[in-house]
């Protein structure tokens, strides 16, 4: 596949007016200037030229609950939250996460060719994410990376759902509590797992806590809910405490730390600015948080916290962000580069360059403009979405 013209933004240096991406085997095989570039496509192989238009990397979701919540069903299609125990680790959304969900289709159908879902925020310790693209059938099929984050919840709603059932937690200290007692368990767990190998030694292993040797490896992190600025530094707390890596999720109140937040050095994902301030801890929420944290120097990515906003409306959140105060490139970067690197995955996907996956966006302009329209969707090298066609 070839694609030539309009303006390509790499989001790994400058644009390249008047472009040409060579995809082969589901990847970038070379991308360049048309007047540089070697244009030879075989007999089998689509040609899309591109006018006028924005060509750039698939967006990227970086929190979400699609197929995990499903949009046209009640408890039937609701999977995200083990509403029984507050301390569920061992729970994967791979398990949960319908692809005939129709937020799958309204995503491609937004040049959204990836996005990191995973359980909700009723719990503690919620379950483990996974990072995939968002066009095909098998979930198996569509995993870049699984686990790919532990989610871990802090402030209203785990209070809420606990309180209410007459157990703990029920205070923010309970909260902070059991997830340290968790931490230590499984920190103690990994420890004599590790002393047990290195002496030859025969090991029982516990399901229950082999899911946290990822996290204690910082190979994956923890995710966050937090909106608070006390529940976001409980977070950078234990993460300390423990030597953990950790994204801040939602961040509705980092705009006034962000000073702070961008001497810690972990990454926020902001949002779901979009929707009402329906809870006590967002009041606070508003679209200006992402320029505020970006310019003080914190990795910021805009999510929509899908179904709590939809899916779609991604590439809009980001405008409306730019129209806060963000940097207008800092918002196309807050739904590619950033939320890959976030993510852990931009080895993969987040940037079009050579060898990286051909998950591919056209706009007929800019995406954050709300007439702008989405020309094709390509993940894999494959297109899946073409609106001449519609399909």
């Amino acid at each position: 596949m070839y694609i030539i013209g309009g303006t390509i933004k790499t989001m790994a240096g400058a644009d390249i007016e008047d472009g040409v991406i060579h995809v082969a085997d589901g990847k970038i095989a070379e991308i360049g200037r048309r007047d540089e570039t070697a244009i030879h496509p075989a007999d089998h192989e689509q040609v899309i030229e591109i006018k006028h238009g924005i060509i750039m990397p698939g967006i990227i979701e970086a929190h979400c609950h699609m197929g995990i919540t499903e949009e046209k069903k009640a408890m039937e299609g609701d999977d995200c939250n083990e509403t029984v125990n507050p301390v569920t680790p061992w729970l994967r959304a791979v398990d949960a996460i319908n692809t005939m969900d129709a937020a799958f289709d309204d995503a491609v159908r937004a040049g959204i060719t990836s996005a990191m879902v995973g359980p909700g925020s009723s719990n503690v310790v919620g379950g483990q994410f996974c990072f995939l693209k968002t066009k095909g059938r098998r979930i198996d099929d569509l995993v870049v990376k699984a686990p790919a984050a532990m989610k871990v919840a802090f402030g209203e709603n785990p209070k809420v759902n606990y309180s209410g059932q007459g157990k703990s937690p029920s205070t923010r200290m309970a909260i902070a509590g059991m997830l340290r007692q968790e931490l230590f368990e499984a920190r103690e767990y990994f420890r004599r797992k590790e002393k047990a190998k290195a002496g030859g030694e025969t090991f029982q292993e516990d399901f229950a806590k082999e899911c946290w040797i990822p996290v204690l490896r910082r190979e994956i992190p923890l995710k966050a809910h937090v909106h608070r600025v006390d529940d976001i530094f409980t977070a950078i707390r234990i993460a300390r405490e423990f030597g953990l890596n950790v994204t801040l999720d939602h961040c509705s109140e980092g705009h006034l730390i962000a000073g702070e937040l961008a001497e810690e050095g972990f990454p926020a994902i902001v949002g779901p600015d979009l929707a009402s301030r329906s809870k006590i801890e967002v009041q606070n929420m508003a679209f200006k948080t992402v320029g505020v944290l970006n310019k003080a120097g914190v990795m910021t990515a805009v999510t929509t916290d899908h179904p709590v906003s939809l899916i779609q409306s991604l590439p809009l959140c980001a405008g409306m962000a730019v129209k806060a105060g963000l940097d207008l490139e800092e918002g196309y970067r807050s739904i590619t580069i950033y939320p890959a690197r976030i993510c852990g995955v931009d080895d993969r996907v987040g940037s079009l360059e050579t060898g990286k996956d051909a998950d591919i966006a056209v706009f007929s302009g800019n995406p954050m403009e709300v007439f702008t329209k989405t020309l094709y969707t390509i993940i894999n090298g494959e297109v899946v979405y073409d609106s001449s066609s519609g399909a």
